[in-house]
C-alpha cells in the first residue's frame, strides 16, 4: 500500500535528495512523494492531495513556517502525523513543534537512514490510528444491529470461552407483529414501507428496553423480544401493553389507504436455551434463544388479533393477580397436537 508523503521546505535542492535517496521506494510504489514550498503552499497541496498520512517539514520557511502550518494541521485532518525536519534543534523549537503535534523531530542535515526509520515508525502510527478508527465505525455500525445486550455479553471476557457453549434459563419470549403490514408491502414503494416499519420498530423498542428487555431480532415487520431476571413474565406484559398503547396512539397514514398501525403480541414464559446458534465454517454466529416456549410465543402471536395480547395458561398462572385478563380458551397452534389454553392481557 503506497504511503503518500507531503515535504514542506523552501530548499528545493531537498526535493531532489528525496527522489535519489528514496528512488527505489517510489518506484515500487511504497512511497509517493507531494512538495510544497512553505506553509501556505502545504495548505494548498493538502486540498489537492487528500490522501496525505505524513507531512515531513521544515521550519524556518516565508510567508507560513512550519510551526504555523503543525498548528493548522489537527483541523485538516486528525489522521495526519508530521515529522520536524529543521535546522533549528535546539530545545525550544522541539518542545514548541511537540506541543503543536509533531510526531517527531530530525535536524539537518538529513541523515536518511534514520529519516527512513523515522518515516517507516510513523507509518506504523498512521496505520494503528486508521485502524482504531475503523474499529470505532464498525462498532458504531455493529450498535445498529446488535442490541446493546448482546454487545455487553460479546465484551465480556466469557464470550470468547462460550462461543459454542450454551445455557438452560428462565426466561420470556415477546413476539410482537404490525398486524396488516404485508399489505402495505404490496402497494407502496419499498422507501415509504422502510421507513414506516422503522417510525413504527423505534416506538416498539423504546418500550422493550425501558423495561429491560433486548431486541434478539427482526423478522419482517415483527420483533422478537426476549426478558430476562428478576419478574422478566411483569417486564414482558409491562412492555407488551406499553407498545400497544404507543403504537394505538400513531395517527394513521396517508398512503394509498388508511393505515392505522396495531400490534398482535404473543408472550410465552419457561426454560430455554440460550446461546450462539450457527456454523463456525461460515464464521457465523447468532446469539439467541431457541426452545418449545420460544416457537409457542410465536404462534401465540399469529393467533392473536389485530389488537391482542395473547399468553398461554401457563404464564397466566404466574401473573393472575398482577393483571386483568380475559380467558380466550383452547384454540389449536400450528404444529401443537393438543388445544391450549389461552389468555388476553387486558391492562
Amino acid at each position: 500500500m503506497t504511503t503518500k508523503i507531503l515535504v514542506v521546505d523552501d530548499e528545493t535542492d531537498l526535493e531532489i535528495l528525496i527522489k535519489q535517496k528514496f528512488r527505489r521506494q517510489i518506484r515500487e510504489k511504497e512511497f509517493d512523494f507531494v512538495f510544497a514550498i512553505n506553509g501556505l503552499d502545504a495548505l494548498e497541496k493538502l486540498k489537492q492531495h487528500t490522501d496525505v498520512d505524513i507531512v515531513l517539514s521544515d521550519i524556518n520557511m516565508p510567508e507560513m513556517d512550519g510551526l504555523s502550518l503543525l498548528a493548522r494541521l489537527g483541523d485538516i485532518s486528525p489522521m495526519i502525523k508530521a515529522v520536524i525536519v529543521s535546522a533549528y534543534g535546539d530545545m525550544d523549537n522541539i518542545r514548541s513543534a511537540m506541543n503543536k503535534g509533531a510526531f517527531d523531530f530530525i535536524c539537518k542535515p538529513v541523515n536518511f537512514e534514520d529519516l527512513e526509520l523515522t518515516v517507516r515508525k510513523t507509518i506504523k502510527q498512521v496505520a494503528q490510528i486508521k485502524e482504531t478508527l475503523k474499529a470505532i465505525k464498525e462498532n458504531n455500525i455493529l450498535r445498529m444491529y446488535v442490541d446493546e445486550t448482546v454487545l455487553k455479553f460479546m465484551s465480556g471476557q466469557e464470550f470468547e470461552k462460550s462461543l459454542r457453549a450454551n445455557e438452560t434459563v428462565e426466561a420470556t419470549v415477546v413476539f410482537i407483529d404490525i398486524s396488516g403490514f404485508t399489505a402495505i408491502t404490496e402497494t407502496e414503494k419499498a422507501d415509504t414501507v422502510v421507513n414506516l416499519l422503522n417510525k413504527y420498530f423505534d416506538v416498539m423498542v423504546k418500550e422493550i428496553i425501558a423495561q429491560g428487555g433486548y431486541v434478539d431480532k427482526f423478522m419482517g415487520d415483527a420483533i422478537m423480544a426476549v426478558f430476562r431476571g428478576d419478574f422478566h413474565l411483569d417486564r414482558a406484559i409491562d412492555a407488551a401493553l406499553a407498545v400497544r398503547e404507543q403504537i394505538e396512539r400513531l395517527p394513521k397514514e396517508a398512503i394509498e389507504f388508511s393505515f392505522k398501525p396495531k400490534v398482535s403480541v404473543g408472550i410465552n414464559t419457561g426454560e430455554l436455551v440460550s446461546g450462539n446458534i450457527g456454523s463456525a465454517n461460515l464464521k457465523r454466529l447468532d446469539y439467541t434463544v431457541i426452545g418449545d416456549v420460544v416457537n409457542t410465543a410465536q404462534r401465540l402471536q399469529s393467533a392473536a388479533k389485530p389488537g391482542q395480547i395473547v399468553l398461554s395458561s401457563k404464564a397466566h398462572a404466574l401473573v393472575k393477580e398482577s393483571f386483568t385478563f380475559k380467558e380466550i380458551g383452547e384454540i389449536v397452534l400450528k404444529n401443537k397436537a393438543v388445544p391450549v389454553l389461552v389468555y388476553e392481557v387486558i391492562e
